[in-house]
């Protein structure tokens, strides 16, 4: 090797070395461009949670999309709002956002020495302000946040979606189904038979709770439509020791979900589900995620997908860690001591932490 090839590559390695050094001391600061369409209370907390978490010298642009238009216009929306959010220098301000409140003043990065280089993400909170996204082209990395299971399998079929014009992830707002058997299993060890009531739709989700139930007696009926769900929880009651509320459009239901909830205190047994509301209403316990879990996760998968290598594919990812949600007034009437909720988180993390690790 002669001298030139030798400094050639010495070069080479002090320009990776320097490179590894930039991002290691700020590239994982992502600019971030936040959507919202809706007017849901979670979805606001999430916004202000991701925007307090932000460092203050990043940027965090809120953009509020019309709710009544079709995603097609909303799409055309967004491209208006980040058109004139960018000054000619390059630099975007930050955007104004109802009811949610925001720094004032317009944030810039300084170009000067050691500054950290900003990944910018692009992060779409809930339905319809995914769908609106997913129509806008672009090569920033997308989150999909504050997603349902079900609101998912709405976008799965979506043209959009599969373009592979950009790195796209999906951050499902319910924990792993294998989080709420771990939850049961730690309140009921000795109970292993699972009443569960579904519905056409959530066939999916079934799927993953089966694909989790090892060792779990699953029992699962269908129910077409409301009018069949007494019929179909009497079927159910007997071979159960507890029910789970899934979250489909029996779980999206009121009315619905206290059917099940009123079944299950008749029979004498717990129901467990996926909600703060369920637990609230008379079910035992719920593993949940709260708006402030999510919205690190949001984060930090928008990382992931600005850092990674583009697969052309979706990231999915379940809401974790979980936090347990217990009524206290069901277990003293089903005459069940439990450990306190935050033992129980614990206890559901270390088993997600596992469960992840065995991928």
């Amino acid at each position: 090797m002669n001298l030139s090839t030798g400094l050639l590559r010495g070069l080479r390695v002090l320009a990776g070395a320097a490179c590894a050094a930039l991002f290691a001391a700020g590239a994982h600061a992502a600019a971030l461009t936040v959507l919202l369409a809706d007017d849901n209370a979670a979805h606001a907390e999430f916004v202000r949670l991701l925007r307090e978490s932000q460092d203050a010298s990043s940027r965090f642009e809120l953009i509020r999309l019309p709710t009544d238009a079709p995603p097609a216009d909303r799409a055309a929306a967004v491209d208006d709002r980040m058109s004139a959010a960018r000054p000619s220098t390059g630099v975007r301000t930050a955007a104004e956002g109802e009811g949610i409140p925001m720094s004032a003043g317009v944030r810039t990065r300084s170009l000067r020495a050691g500054a950290a280089v900003e990944l910018p993400v692009t992060v779409a909170v809930g339905l319809a302000a995914a769908r609106s996204a997913i129509e806008r082209p672009g090569q920033d990395p997308l989150v999909l946040a504050m997603l349902s299971r079900l609101d998912y399998e709405s976008l799965k079929s979506n043209p959009a979606l599969k373009r592979g014009e950009r790195p796209i992830g999906v951050l499902l707002r319910e924990p792993a189904m294998a989080d709420q058997l771990a939850l049961i299993d730690a309140l009921l060890p000795q109970k292993r038979r699972l009443g569960v009531v579904a519905t056409a739709e959530s066939e999916s989700i079934v799927r993953e709770l089966q694909r989790a139930a090892h060792g779990w007696d699953l029992q699962v009926e269908y129910a077409p439509d409301a009018k069949s769900l007494a019929s179909v929880l009497r079927v159910l009651l007997p071979r159960s020791d507890a029910l789970m509320v899934l979250p489909d459009l029996i779980g999206d239901s009121q009315a619905a979900t206290l059917s099940v909830l009123r079944a299950g205190a008749g029979a004498g047994l717990p129901v467990f589900g996926t909600s703060e509301g369920l637990v609230r209403s008379g079910g035992l316990a719920a593993a949940v995620s709260t708006p402030g879990q999510l919205a690190q996760q949001a984060r930090a998968l928008g990382q992931k997908l600005a850092m990674g290598p583009s697969t052309g594919g979706v990231l999915v990812e379940t809401a974790t860690p979980s936090t347990v949600r217990v009524n206290p007034t069901v277990a003293r009437g089903l005459g069940l001591r439990l450990p306190e909720e935050r033992e129980l988180s614990e206890r559901v993390g270390r088993w997600g932490v596992r469960r992840m690790d065995a991928r």
